[in-house]
C-alpha cells in the first residue's frame, strides 16, 4: 500500500533586510550583497542577506 504526501506549501520569498543606519558591518554585508547581485552570483547574496538579518544589535543602537 502506498500513500501521498501533501504537497509543500512555501511562503513569499522574504524581503532583502535593509542594513541599520550607523552600522558598518551593516553597510559592508549590504555593499557585498549588492556586488553580488551585479555580478549573477546570487548565492552569495543570498549570504549577505542572511548575515545582514542575523547581525545582532543592541537596542536602540546600532
Amino acid at each position: 500500500m502506498t500513500t501521498q504526501n501533501l504537497p509543500v506549501t512555501l511562503g513569499l520569498p522574504l524581503d532583502p533586510p535593509e542594513p541599520v543606519p550607523g552600522c558598518d558591518v551593516c553597510r559592508a554585508l549590504a555593499h557585498q550583497r549588492g556586488e553580488a547581485v551585479r555580478k549573477g552570483d546570487l548565492s552569495r547574496a543570498t549570504d549577505c542577506s542572511i548575515e545582514l538579518r542575523n547581525h545582532p544589535h543592541e537596542a536602540g543602537t546600532a
